[in-house]
């Protein structure tokens, strides 16, 4: 099968595609071959070497959706031809991938929309899950023009929340049309926001970074309570929660909510970017240059 694979860390040149033996499920897994597999800043942290968790050579790419062509040992919950999504095990950039934690595909989803939910949409509802905001109440979205930030703003608003969204002057009208009342970033943001809410606000989700939690801090009046970041690595010396998630936040249940929320039309994002994954090195060009945009590789 072709995968992509990079035997050294460095620029997105380094990515190459190559022939391979397909991988063969272990207990609890399923093989799926692949029809569609996201691609996250994530990715391309692990390619530059800024995060060095792989031997290399190794492969790249998270979220996947495809066709079961494969069970490993003990899975009963799904059958040969059945259409999953979900997280690969590793190397979802390829032709085939394991997966351990899946669901099943709803109809409505195409194979993109489908691979292009998992990482995204377990940050933002697992932000939502740590934060609790309530029905009435006043949440802060910094950064909810993106990926992250525009699934936590449409879950918060469809639960009765007030939200907030903070977003350049061109995404704007974006935070307006999820239901939420936008606001700019930048500097003198924290007086902007009290112009809107003079009451002040609930809870804060940072999904950008960008050094916004010294205002995050000043809006919540001083405290560091229910403030979360998924992205500003000073969380930890300004006493703010950083919340990274990980293999154990990763549950067949908050997946299936996720993509019957998408099929339902209360998660609604951008329609991603699709490339072949002959040009998987393209794409990472493009998401560290634009730096926003979702893309999706085709195998």
């Amino acid at each position: 099968m072709h995968a992509v694979r990079f035997a050294e860390y460095g620029d997105p040149s380094v990515l190459t595609v190559v022939e391979t033996d397909e991988p063969v499920p272990g207990p609890g897994q399923v093989r799926v071959a692949v029809r569609a597999a996201g691609v996250n800043p994530f990715d391309a942290k692990v390619r530059s070497g800024a995060m060095r968790l792989k031997t290399l050579p190794t492969g790249l790419g998270a979220e996947v959706a495809g066709v079961v062509d494969a069970l490993g040992e003990g899975v009963l919950d799904v059958a040969v031809g059945d259409a999953v999504a979900g997280w690969a095990v590793e190397g979802g950039y390829a032709q085939c991938a394991l997966m351990e934690v899946y669901a099943v595909k709803p109809e409505e989803l195409d194979w993109a929309q489908a691979a292009a939910l998992p990482v995204a949409g377990e940050a933002a509802s697992r932000a939502l899950r740590e934060l609790a905001p309530r029905e009435g109440e006043t949440l802060l979205v910094h950064g909810a023009s993106g990926t992250v930030g525009a699934i936590a703003t449409q879950l918060a608003v469809a639960d009765g929340v007030s939200v907030i969204g903070t977003a350049g002057e061109a995404n704007l009208d974006r935070v307006r049309e999820l239901g939420a009342v936008p606001v700019v970033h930048g500097a003198g943001l924290a007086d902007r926001v009290r112009e809107v809410a003079p009451r002040g606000v609930d809870a804060v989700l940072d999904a950008a970074g960008h050094g916004v939690l010294p205002d995050a801090i000043a809006l919540r009046g001083g405290t560091t309570e229910r403030i979360v970041t998924l992205a500003d690595d000073a969380a930890g010396e300004l006493g703010v929660r950083f919340s990274s998630g990980g293999p154990g936040a990763r549950t067949p249940q908050v997946l299936r909510a996720l993509l019957d929320a998408q099929a339902q039309g209360r998660i609604v994002l951008p329609e991603p970017r699709l490339m072949s994954l002959a040009n998987a090195a393209h794409a990472h060009a493009e998401l560290e240059a634009r730096g926003s945009g979702k893309i999706v590789l085709i195998p």
